[in-house]
C-alpha cells in the first residue's frame, strides 16, 4: 500500500494543503508535490492504462521520462491530453482524469486485448485488415479510428495565453544538477554571458536527493547546502542568468536552441502566460542533462508498483511517499542499494535485495548489509505476482537454470538496471555517440560532436550526460568541460574557485537485458520494454527473425520507442534484444535517430501570441480605410486582404467587376498596387547577382528602364515574376507577386548566404515602406497632366521607362508598365503619403470618369492581354517555355538558377503542355477546373487529360467567355477543336486559339 509517511519530505510543505480531483474523487495533497506523488500520498497507485493491450499501468520513474502516468488535466477551455502526472507540479483546484479506458479505470473493456495478445504481435496490423477489401471500410476502418489515439482532445478555444522570448549568451548550460552548477560558476566567473535552464522547479538534480541518503560532501558541505551557495554566488554574478521549468527541448544549425518554460501552468489564470517559447542563439552549448535509470526486464515487470529505484528514491526523500511498505530492490549495480537504505532508513521494510551480479562488495552493498537488509547475489526475478498491484515476486538464477528458488511477499518493487546518458540534445543536430561496455551505455564522442562553422564543437557535454555517473567525477568533468568553453569562446580562464572533494564509489554493473524466467512460467506473464506500447522482449525478437534487422525497421514494425516518451527507458533494453536476436553486439546495431523536441512541446507554446486576431496578423495598405468606405469587398492574397471589386447599391459582385472592366477600358481605372513586392538589390555584384536569379539579363538594364524578368528555382521550374527597374550604377529594384515577396527577398538571402557569401550584395524588402497607384485607361494620362509637376508624356516617358518627379505636390517616382493592356502608370509614393496621394488622384479624376478597380477586374484584364499570373498558369511544374515565355530567357547567358533543370529530357521534350487560349463555340464561360481530354478511351476506359484550364473569365470588353490553358503540343494545334470535361454538366467545346485576346500589336499600351 503506498503511503505518506509522518515526517520528511525535502519539497512538500505540510502547512499549505492543496485540494483536488482525480476520475471525479476529491482528493488532498501539499504544496510542492506534483501530481504523481499526491496521488501515490492518497494511495491512488493505478492512474491509467497502456495503449495496446489496456493493461493497469502506474508511474514507473518520477521524471519526464514517466511512459505511464499520463492524464487529462483540467478540464473545458484548459484540458490538455497526455500530461505527465510526474512532471506536473500540484495546485489547488486541479482536476485530472485518466485516460485510454471504458467504462472505468479499474474495469477496463479494452483489457480484453491482453488475453488476445498471443493474435496481436508485432506488426499484426501490416498483416491484418487486408482480405477481404471490403470489409476495411465498413468494418475494420472504424474499429481502428475508435481506437486509435491516446488522452481526450480539447474541443474549447485555450483559455491561457502563450508568448515567445529570444535570448543570446555565450554559453548556454542545459541542466542544473550539480554538473550545470559547476559549469556556470566556472564559466560565470571567467566572464562569459552564461545562460542556465533546469527543467524542474528545484536544482541539484540526484545528487541532493542522494547525498541525503549516503552523506556525501561536496567541498565540505552536505550536496543541498553546496547547491545553495552555488547558486547564491551565480545570484551576483550579472552575467549569468537562471531559469527553472525551463526544458531544453531541440538543438539546431548554428547555436539555435529552442528552450520550453512552464511559467504558469502551476498558476491557472494568475494571468501570466502559460508557456514561454525561449529562441536561443548560444555561441556554445554545453548540455548537463544527467542519465536515466533503465528498467531491468522480467516477467510481469509493468505491474503497478514496480518503479525504477532512483525514482522511489525521489519519492521518498522529496515527498515522503513511498509505493508501498515492503519493497523489493532489483537490480545489477550498486546505486540501487541507496534506495534500500533510504526505505530501511524510512521505517520500511526491504525483505531482499536481488543482484544479478555474482557478488556485490561496494561501500553501498556493505552499508546495506550493516543495516540488517538481506542481500542475495546471482539472483534474477521470474516473476512479479499481481494484478493491479503487486503481491510478491518469484526468484530464480541469473543464469536461469532450474526453477523458482523462492518467493518473497512485497508490494513494490523497485528495480536498476543501470544508467543511461540523456543524450539527446548532443545527438539533435548530428553528434554522434559511442558505447561504453562499463555501465553498458552510449555517450557523447568527443571525437564526433556537433560543429560550428569553423570546424569547432558547438555542443559540449558534461557529468552524467558525459558518462561520468559519480559525483566527484561528475564536479571535476564539468570544470574541465566549462574551460573547453571558455577557451573556445577566447576568453581568459580563471582559477576555478570552488573544489570538490567526494569519496568515488563502486561502479560495476552487469549488463542484464533479459532475467529468465523461472520453470513453467513463460506463458503467464510477458516481459515489457515500452510501457505505454505495450511493446514485449518477444515483439522485438519477432522482427528480428521477419527480417528488420536495421534498428529503424524494428522501430517502425514493433512501435518501440514510439510512445510519448520516445523511448527514454525502452531504446537501450531494446537494442540489447535486438542485437542478441541478430547475434551482433549493440555498437553494431546502432542506435534509433534523436529528434527534438526533447520533451512534447504544447503547441500553444509554439504558436506564441500569434493567435485570434493575430494568428495571422492582416496586412494593410494605407488606403485601406478607403476601401472599406467604398464598401470594398475584400480577398485574402497571402497576409494582405486586397479589394475584389467595389459593388454598388443593389449591384452583384460579379456586375460591379464587369463596370469596372469597362470603366478602366473606356476612360480610368485606379487600383491599389501597393501589395506589390519591392525588393532593392544594391551592390557592386547586384548586376551578376540578379542575372543569376533572373532568365534574362538585368546587368545590361539602363538606368531609368524597366524590364520584365521571371524567376525561377534551381530544379527549372517557373517561381516569380515582376518587373525590374534599374535606379542607379550598383542599385536595382525588383518588383515581385503580392504574396511572394517575403518568399523572393529570403530566396535571395538565401542564395547570398549559402553559395555566393563573397558576393558584395545588400538586399531589403521594402514592400511596406512605398505605397503603388496605378493609374490606368485612355485617361490616365490626362489625370497625372491635371495633378502636374512633371511631364510623362509619350516621348518623355515611354513604355518600360521610369522617373522621379512631383505630382500633385507629392514626390514621386513614376513607372510606366501596364499589367492591363491599357495605357498606365504605376506611382510610388511614401506609404506615410500614400492615403493623401490616393485621395488626390480620386478628386482629379471626378471628371475623366475615374472609377477605382479591384483584383478581379485586374486578373480579367490581364486574361484579356493574355498575361500569366503566377498561381493560376504556374503549380510548381511549369517552366517559362510552356508560357511561350522563351523570349524572357537570355540565349546570351552561360547560366542562371533553373538552366540545367530546363535542359532534363522530360522538360525539353516536344511533347510538352503549351499555353493556348480557348474559346468556346457557344461563347460560354469555361467552368473552373476543366480539364481537357483526349479523343478516344484508353484501354482501362477512359479518356486520357491532355491539358487543363489555367484561367477562365467573361470577358466584359469582347462579350464573350475566354480562357487560357496548357495543352499537348499546343503552339501546334491553333485552330483544334478540343473537348473539356467539367466537374458538373456536360463536356463543352472550345476552339485552340492565341492566348493573347486584345489588343494583340499592344498599340493601346504603349501609347
Amino acid at each position: 500500500m503506498s503511503t505518506r509517511l509522518a515526517t520528511g519530505g525535502r519539497l512538500i510543505d505540510r502547512s499549505l494543503f492543496y485540494d483536488f480531483q482525480f476520475n471525479g474523487k476529491n482528493l488532498r495533497g501539499f504544496f510542492g508535490d506534483s501530481l504523481a506523488s499526491a496521488l501515490l500520498a492518497n494511495d491512488q497507485v493505478l492512474m491509467g492504462r497502456s495503449f495496446k493491450y489496456h493493461r493497469p499501468r502506474s508511474v514507473v520513474a518520477a521524471g519526464p521520462e514517466e511512459p505511464n502516468a499520463l492524464v487529462n488535466l483540467g478540464q473545458g477551455a484548459r484540458l490538455e491530453p497526455n500530461q505527465r502526472a510526474t512532471v506536473t507540479e500540484l495546485f489547488d483546484g486541479l482536476f485530472a482524469a485518466s485516460q485510454n479506458h471504458w467504462p472505468s479505470l479499474e474495469f477496463d473493456v479494452g483489457s480484453i486485448n491482453s488475453r488476445l495478445a498471443a493474435f496481436l504481435p508485432a506488426g499484426f496490423y501490416y498483416k491484418t485488415f487486408m482480405f477481404p477489401r471490403s470489409f476495411w471500410k465498413h468494418v475494420f476502418e472504424p474499429i481502428i479510428r475508435q481506437s486509435a489515439g491516446l488522452g481526450k482532445a480539447p474541443k474549447e478555444r485555450d483559455a491561457d495565453r502563450y508568448e515567445c522570448a529570444y535570448a543570446f549568451c555565450d554559453l548556454l548550460i542545459v541542466g542544473g544538477g550539480i554538473s550545470g552548477i559547476k559549469a556556470a560558476l566556472v564559466a560565470g566567473q571567467a566572464g562569459l554571458r552564461v545562460l542556465v535552464l533546469e527543467q524542474t522547479a528545484h536544482w541539484g538534480g540526484r545528487a541532493v536527493v542522494d547525498g541525503r541518503i549516503d552523506g556525501s560532501l561536496i567541498d565540505g558541505l552536505a550536496p543541498e547546502d553546496w547547491v545553495e551557495k552555488g547558486l547564491s554566488t551565480l545570484a551576483k554574478l550579472k552575467n549569468v542568468t537562471l531559469r527553472t521549468r525551463s526544458t531544453g527541448a531541440g538543438v539546431y544549425d548554428h547555436g539555435y536552441v529552442l528552450a520550453d518554460e512552464r511559467v504558469a501552468d502551476h498558476t491557472p489564470g494568475d494571468g501570466r502566460p502559460k508557456h514561454r517559447l525561449w529562441r536561443i542563439r548560444a555561441d556554445r552549448i554545453l548540455t548537463a542533462t544527467g542519465a536515466i535509470e533503465r528498467p531491468l526486464t522480467f516477467a510481469g515487470n509493468d505491474v503497478p508498483g514496480v518503479v525504477l529505484a532512483g525514482a522511489l528514491r525521489d519519492y521518498l526523500i522529496n515527498y515522503a511517499v513511498s509505493l508501498g511498505d515492503r519493497t523489493v530492490v532489483v537490480t545489477n549495480n550498486d546505486d540501487a542499494y541507496r534506495t534500500a537504505i533510504a526505505l530501511i532508513d524510512a521505517g520500511l521494510s526491504v525483505p531482499a535485495i536481488i543482484d544479478a551480479r555474482p557478488q556485490a562488495l561496494g561501500d553501498l552493498p556493505n552499508a546495506a548489509r550493516s543495516k540488517g537488509i538481506r542481500v542475495e547475489t546471482g539472483r534474477a526475478v521470474a516473476l512479479v505476482k499481481g494484478g493491479k498491484r503487486v503481491t510478491g515476486v518469484s526468484i530464480c538464477l541469473q543464469a536461469g537454470e532450474g526453477s523458482v528458488l523462492e518467493e518473497i511477499d512485497c508490494d513494490a518493487v523497485a528495480m536498476s538496471g543501470g544508467w543511461s546518458p540523456v543524450v539527446h540534445l548532443f545527438s539533435h543536430c548530428g553528434g554522434k555517440l559511442s558505447w561504453q561496455d562499463e555501465g553498458a551505455f552510449f555517450r557523447p564522442d568527443a571525437a564526433r560532436p556537433p560543429i560550428t562553422h569553423d570546424g569547432s564543437p558547438m555542443v559540449l557535454v558534461a557529468g552524467a550526460a558525459n558518462g561520468v555517473l559519480w559525483a566527484g567525477d561528475c564536479l571535476a568533468d564539468a570544470e574541465a568541460v566549462a574551460q573547453t568553453a571558455i577557451k573556445l569562446a577566447g576568453t581568459k580562464v580563471k582559477r576555478a574557485t570552488v573544489s570538490v572533494m567526494t569519496a568515488p564509489s563502486e561502479t560495476a554493473m552487469v549488463p542484464v537485458w533479459v532475467m529468465p524466467q523461472g520453470a513453467g512460467l513463460g506463458l503467464r506473464a510477458k516481459m515489457w520494454l515500452d510501457f505505454q506500447n505495450d511493446v514485449k522482449v518477444s515483439d522485438v525478437q519477432l522482427a528480428a527473425r521477419e527480417g528488420f534487422e536495421s534498428v529503424e525497421h524494428t522501430k517502425r514494425y514493433t512501435t518501440l520507442g514510439m510512445a510519448t516518451d520516445q523511448g527514454k527507458l525502452s531504446n537501450i533494453n531494446g537494442l540489447a534484444i535486438l542485437a542478441n536476436a541478430l547475434g551482433e553486439d549493440i555498437p553494431t546495431v546502432g542506435t534509433t535517430t534523436f529528434r527534438p523536441p526533447y520533451t512534447p512541446v504544447t503547441i500553444g507554446a509554439l504558436a506564441g501570441e500569434a493567435r485570434g486576431d493575430i494568428f495571422q496578423p492582416l496586412r494593410r495598405t494605407p488606403m485601406h480605410g478607403w476601401h472599406e468606405k467604398m464598401g470594398a469587398y475584400f480577398e485574402p492574397v497571402g497576409h494582405w486582404r486586397r479589394p475584389y471589386c467595389y459593388p454598388r447599391a443593389s449591384e452583384s459582385h460579379e456586375q460591379a467587376v464587369y463596370r469596372e472592366v469597362l470603366n478602366t477600358r473606356n476612360a480610368l481605372g485606379i487600383l491599389d498596387a501597393s501589395t506589390l513586392g519591392k525588393v532593392i538589390v544594391k551592390g557592386p555584384d547586384a548586376g551578376r547577382f540578379l542575372d543569376m536569379l533572373y532568365t534574362g539579363v538585368m546587368s545590361s538594364l539602363p538606368i531609368g528602364r524597366c524590364r520584365y524578368g521571371l524567376m525561377c528555382n534551381e530544379n527549372g521550374f517557373l517561381s516569380d515574376d515582376g518587373v525590374v527597374a534599374r535606379v542607379d550604377e550598383n542599385t536595382w529594384l525588383c518588383h515581385t507577386t503580392s504574396g511572394g515577396a517575403e518568399r523572393i527577398h529570403g530566396h535571395m538571402e538565401d542564395w547570398l548566404q549559402c553559395e555566393w557569401w563573397d558576393w558584395q550584395v545588400y538586399t531589403a524588402n521594402v514592400t511596406e515602406q512605398y505605397s503603388q497607384v496605378a493609374v490606368v485607361g485612355p485617361n490616365a494620362r490626362k489625370l497625372l497632366n491635371k495633378l502636374g509637376g512633371m511631364d510623362v508624356s509619350q516621348n518623355t516617358l515611354p513604355f518600360m521607362q521610369w522617373a522621379d518627379g512631383t505630382l500633385g505636390g507629392f514626390s514621386v517616382r513614376v513607372y510606366r508598365i501596364s499589367f492591363s493592356g491599357e495605357l498606365s502608370y504605376e506611382i510610388a509614393v511614401r506609404a506615410s503619403h500614400g492615403m493623401e496621394f490616393w485621395e488626390a488622384c480620386v478628386d482629379a479624376g471626378a471628371e475623366l470618369d475615374l472609377m477605382p478597380y479591384g483584383t478581379e477586374a485586374l486578373h480579367i484584364m490581364r486574361a484579356e492581354k493574355g498575361f500569366i499570373m503566377i498561381g493560376d498558369e504556374t503549380d510548381g511544374t511549369v517552366i517559362p517555355q510552356d508560357l511561350n515565355l522563351a523570349w524572357a530567357i537570355s540565349k546570351k547567358k552561360t547560366d542562371y538558377l533553373g538552366k540545367r533543370g530546363q535542359q532534363r529530357s522530360f522538360l525539353s521534350a516536344p511533347d510538352r503542355w503549351i499555353l493556348v487560349g480557348l474559346e468556346t463555340i457557344d461563347r460560354s464561360v469555361i467552368p473552373d477546373g476543366a480539364y481537357i481530354v483526349a479523343d478516344g478511351e484508353n484501354s482501362n476506359g477512359q479518356r486520357n487529360v491532355q491539358g487543363r484550364v489555367t484561367s477562365t473569365y467573361y470577358s466584359p470588353t469582347l462579350g464573350r467567355g475566354i480562357a487560357m490553358g496548357l495543352l499537348a503540343n499546343g503552339a501546334r494545334r491553333l485552330g483544334d477543336i478540343v473537348e473539356l470535361s467539367v466537374l458538373k454538366g456536360a463536356p463543352v467545346k472550345a476552339k485552340v486559339v492565341n492566348q493573347v485576346f486584345y489588343d494583340k500589336e499592344g498599340a493601346k499600351s504603349n501609347g
